[in-house]
């Protein structure tokens, strides 16, 4: 009995040191399932090495590894079943392991246990029972057999890093465990035995000599080492230890939905087009003013009396040209982290089945804010409120999501401040450029209006008698869409716009009167039934103390004539920016498939082999020849036909669609869901990232550092002039007849010297290609007239 209690301290030491390592990794997780699984691991791995400890070593890890894959695959069904997440166990288990690193690292604190989150402790635990036990049982090094426990909770620690407090009793409990094993007899035949005995006298002094001066300078090796090691660990006890999920990219929304806003106006064109089916579980919630921004201000519009608004985006971050998401997303389980609700507002839950028709994108719609998700794997944003499915949206998709909706306490607003500080510095925040009309019109309201509220109830009001909405108004809001929004003439497409320009005009405008904005991207809906692309709109919102965000709807009456500005806000005269003209379409085709060459008849006789291959390779170059130089001739036609032929206009829009042509040679073509100012700064990042590589591969022949062409070649730099060529397109958009022939010879300018300056910071061979290939011409036979084209939606 005694011997096989001493037998089994190291198995049992290896079983605690092993399930250590889960107990620490478990404190960043939500409930105890990591725990128990890689407990069980351990106990698993360390049973089967004894078990099979009489058996050749060779067949001990093909044992294992079937019983681990046993012991995975039901941790696996039971973590599925846990988080209640749709699919085979063959489609989790395929997901679990393409993903298990990526996602434990960019899961959202506290982690939920899913199969994704629970593979990789699973399985290393194991691994590290199998290692440690074949170590320690088989060969009685049991020091050596601690190496993987030690290393599985050392990587342990670092997971958890700073998301936890110090793990002081499991590392104690960690050394005592490993010393109760290394004290324990290893059970061996010769434990305890002389290692000596049997030698002659004289030979087995020189051994116990021998032994002394190891075991001497062991010991003094090891006191060398707690010595000098000793500060430095001590040093480390205070420290902050680095989180690894910094070093790893959390998941990422596609460039359509950084800035959702611009689809406003798209969805106001397809009205009919149906992007989801909602169905609101339970009865649902009154609609209020400080919920509904459609009930705010007084606003009686078409979706009044809707009592539901689900959120798409918020967008917190503008430079002055795009409104965007700016978001962090982690990976998130089915509980999503809850957050304090304002201080005077009141909390009702909102039950909702959402599925997925024709909405695109990885944003995922949802009622603010989200506290449980079910039927989606989603990644979350605590400090917006938002989800997004990392493997994006599919139509069919179905998923539940409870919300905690807020509703402040309407009565307090009037007497409400708003916060100030770094901590709302983003949402203060106003880029330089503003137009001075703007900024003169902010002052203005917010001299007449003192409160914080009143403010932006001046705001608001001053938005919803002055201008008019229209489904066809184009997309943009930069500061000079806003500025032709704001001031533009009535007769020239000016005062009109979608919720995208009111919201956004609402926003700058706060900013500018010293209130924390963001714009707001949603739907709003009856809580059952279908909804609609006519059903999505933006509307701003504003945060005040005690109260979080609080919508405003600056959006007019529709049965209300909007009054001229000029009768309470009359700007310098000026010639106000249009709006934004749009980007040629330009859409991928495929490449030409290769014809195979026909095979002639055989020869009869007469001419020789050599001679026949010699003629007909001769003929085929002279063939590939003529094609090339035909191909050259024709892309220097178009060029020259775009650039100067034609009225201004045509010569302005053929200048566009030189740099669009050069922006699809180089592998970056754009869609026509851009505003002209946008394709400009992907042509800008297209340029500066295409130099980056030549430079760290080898400058291209005759490029310089600031992106200027060759000395002798006379082109010029194309930066930063292609947001001039971008402003001439949009005033062609909007005003054909004033472009002037300077202004088409400066567009001509700036598009030479930018396809210049991209062909030269493309590879050698990829320059070579660049003026025979036939894209440009393909693209002018399908689009003829695309400098005619309205303006991007």
């Amino acid at each position: 009995m005694v011997r096989a209690l001493r037998t089994a301290v190291v198995p049992l030491a290896l079983i605690t040191l092993t399930a250590l390592a889960g107990v620490v990794l478990g404190r960043v997780y939500a409930g105890d399932l990591l725990t128990r699984l890689v407990i069980g691991a351990a106990v698993g791995s360390v049973l089967v090495s004894v078990a099979t400890r009489r058996l050749p070593s060779w067949l001990v890890a093909p044992v294992s590894m079937a019983a681990m894959a046993g012991w995975t695959l039901w941790a696996l069904r039971l973590a599925a079943t846990h988080a209640d997440l749709p699919g085979s166990l063959l489609e989790v288990s395929a997901d679990a392991a393409r993903n298990g690193i990526p996602r434990l690292l960019t899961a959202m604190i506290p982690v939920e246990p899913t199969p994704d989150t629970v593979l990789v402790p699973v399985v290393a635990a194991w691994l590290a029972g199998l290692a440690g036990a074949e170590v320690a049982l088989r060969t009685g090094r049991v020091l050596l057999g601690y190496l993987p426990a030690a290393g599985l909770y050392a990587a342990a620690l670092y997971v958890v890093g700073p998301n936890a407090e110090p793990a002081i009793g499991t590392t104690v409990a960690f050394v005592a465990v490993a010393a109760v094993g290394l004290a324990a007899p290893s059970g061996t035949p010769s434990a305890g035995g002389d290692p000596t005995a049997g030698l002659a006298p004289g030979t087995r002094a020189a051994v116990r000599l021998r032994l002394a001066a190891s075991a001497a300078l062991g010991v003094a090796l090891v006191i060398g080492l707690v010595a000098l090691l000793g500060p430095v660990v001590a040093g480390q006890v205070d420290g902050r230890p680095v989180d690894p999920r910094r070093y790893v990219e959390p998941p990422q929304v596609q460039t359509l939905d950084e800035n959702p806003l611009i689809r406003i106006s798209g969805w106001a064109l397809r009205p009919e087009q149906k992007l989801l089916d909602v169905n609101t579980v339970g009865a649902t919630p009154p609609a209020d003013a400080a919920n509904d921004p459609k009930a705010t201000g007084g606003a009686d519009d078409s979706k009044a009396g809707r009592s539901v608004q689900i959120r798409l985006a918020v967008l917190s971050d503008y430079d002055g040209i795009t409104w965007r998401v700016g978001a962090t997303y982690r990976n998130a389980g089915r509980i999503l982290p809850a957050t304090a609700p304002a201080r005077d507002s009141t909390v009702d839950s909102v039950r909702q089945e959402i599925t997925v028709a024709e909405l695109s994108g990885r944003l995922l719609p949802a009622v603010a804010t989200p506290r449980e998700v079910s039927g989606a794997r989603v990644a979350y944003d605590p400090a917006t409120g938002t989800l997004i499915r990392p493997e994006g949206l599919t139509p069919g998709l179905r998923y539940t999501v409870t919300s905690a909706r807020e509703r402040p306490d309407n009565n307090l607003l009037a007497t409400a401040n708003v916060p100030a500080g770094e901590e709302v510095a983003r949402v203060l925040r106003v880029a330089d450029g503003v137009p001075d009309p703007m900024r003169r019109l902010a002052t203005q309201l917010a001299e007449e209006n003192g409160a914080p509220y009143e403010r932006a109830a001046a705001i608001e009001q001053f938005l919803a008698e002055h201008y008019r909405v229209v489904a066809d108004a184009p997309s943009g809001h930069a500061y000079p869409n806003l500025a032709f929004f704001l001031f533009g003439p009535r007769n020239g497409g000016g005062q009109r716009g979608t919720s995208e320009q009111f919201a956004a005009s609402f926003a700058v405008l706060g900013r500018l009167s010293g209130l924390p904005t963001r714009v707001v991207v949603g739907f709003s809906c009856s809580g059952q039934g279908p909804v609609r692309a006519g059903d999505a709109y933006a509307w701003p919102e504003v945060l005040f103390d005690g109260l979080g965000w609080v919508a405003f709807n600056p959006l007019p009456r529709p049965e209300n004539e909007p009054r001229p500005v000029e009768e309470d806000f009359r700007p310098t005269p000026e010639d106000p920016p249009p709006s934004e003209a749009p980007a040629p379409t330009v859409e991928p085709i495929a490449s030409p498939e290769p014809v195979a060459a026909a095979e002639g008849p055989p020869a009869r006789g007469g001419a020789s082999t050599p001679v026949l291959v010699a003629g007909g390779s001769g003929a085929l170059l002279l063939l590939v020849g003529a094609l090339l130089l035909t191909l050259v001739a024709m892309r220097r036609s178009l060029t020259r036909k775009r650039l100067a032929g034609g009225d201004p206009g045509q010569r302005i829009a053929g200048a566009w669609r030189e740099v669009t042509d050069a922006l699809r040679l180089a592998g970056r073509p754009v869609g026509d869901d851009l505003a002209a100012t946008e394709v400009a700064a992907q042509a800008r990042q297209a340029l500066a990232e295409a130099r980056a590589g030549t430079t760290s591969g080898g400058s291209a022949p005759g490029s310089g550092t600031n992106g200027s062409a060759t000395p002798g070649g006379g082109v010029p730099s194309a930066e930063p002039a292609v947001d001039e060529l971008a402003t001439l397109l949009n005033q062609v958009g909007f005003a054909p007849e004033a472009a002037a022939a300077d202004q088409a010879a400066r567009a001509a300018e700036v598009a030479t010297a930018y396809v210049a300056n991209l062909r030269l910071a493309r590879p050698w061979w990829r320059r070579l290609l660049w003026s025979v290939h036939p894209s440009p011409l393909h693209q002018a036979r399908r689009s003829p007239h695309s400098h005619a084209r309205r303006p991007t939606r």
